[in-house]
């Protein structure tokens, strides 16, 4: 583990593997652990893998302001209104960007889930200059429209009660029985949830970075100026964000490629770990191509 600080925030990352660098960007509350292991370890025989703590999750700076609930964000989308946010997904990019100059990288390959996904547009966006490719990886543009959080599935998630230290980790199971595909592994789910419990528990700063999802701009034309190869995945069981979502990234993108799965939901499954790990190291061959055009 290793630290860098940018503006003012602490990030904490670590690095793994050898070869052009891939940066991994994780999504809403979760932290660099959330990456699976078993999946990172396929990535890492191909590149240099670094991973890191959003600020706001795991073992970064916890900040302090307002923040979202789950009912302020289902209400947000109903009145249309910005809610405030003491930071955005720009600011979130350049966490990523200190990581990347942290570690030496002039440019990487960046690969973002979730909310780590519309950050790593981001970064393809306002540091073009900084990405070799760009994989987004069950995300969507933030156009309001597509890839938003299927209707049953927000009524059960405006139920839920406020999180607490004690019941975390039932929380984080019962949540992912509901949004991830139909490989979902229990047992290896808790599991997970008590390591990330015992490192980190930041409720408050997931509904700052929920904030800051809802705070900042539609990408759609903005990622019309992303000229690295792109590639899109996105599961075809995923409520929490919709498959829709996929699609217009991917329709706004140019040239990129979607890949979609019907056993993924809102996760990573094991068993599209190798299909996903060939499809980054194929977009990333297409970089290579690219350059020896251009020289």
């Amino acid at each position: 583990m290793a630290t860098t600080t940018s503006n003012g925030v602490t990030i904490t990352y670590e690095e793994q593997g050898a070869g052009q660098p891939l940066l991994l960007v994780m999504g809403l509350g979760a932290q660099l652990i959330d990456w699976p292991d078993g999946f990172v370890d396929r990535l890492a025989q191909h590149f240099r893998v670094i991973r890191f703590d959003n600020r706001d999750s795991g073992l970064s700076t916890e900040l302090s302001g307002p923040g979202m609930t789950s009912t302020d964000y289902f209400k947000s989308i109903v009145t249309r209104r910005k809610p405030e946010a003491i930071y955005t997904l720009s600011d979130m990019a350049g966490d990523a960007i200190a990581v990347l100059d942290a570690v030496g990288a002039d440019r990487a390959h960046i690969v973002g889930a979730s909310m780590g996904g519309m950050i790593s547009q981001m970064v393809a966006i306002e540091h073009p200059e900084r990405v070799i490719s760009l994989t987004s990886i069950m995300s969507n543009t933030g156009d309001g429209k597509r890839g938003g959080v299927a209707p049953k599935l927000m009524v059960k998630l405006a139920r839920r009660p406020e999180p607490s230290r004690a019941t975390a980790v039932n929380d984080s199971v019962s949540m992912s029985k509901l949004i991830c595909g139909p490989t979902f592994d229990e047992v290896t789910a808790r599991e997970l949830a008590e390591v990330s419990v015992a490192r980190s528990f930041r409720p408050e700063g997931t509904a700052r970075q929920l904030a800051a999802i809802n705070a900042s701009p539609d990408r759609t034309a903005k990622l019309a100026s992303v000229t690295v190869p792109a590639l899109v995945i996105h599961g075809l069981a995923d409520p929490l964000v919709l498959p829709s979502g996929g699609i217009a990234t991917a329709k706004a993108i140019e040239g990129s490629r979607l890949l979609m799965f019907p056993d993924m939901g809102h996760d990573l499954p094991e068993t599209r770990w190798a299909e996903v790990v060939e499809a980054i190291v194929w977009t990333a061959s297409k970089a290579k191509h690219m350059s020896s055009a251009i020289s």
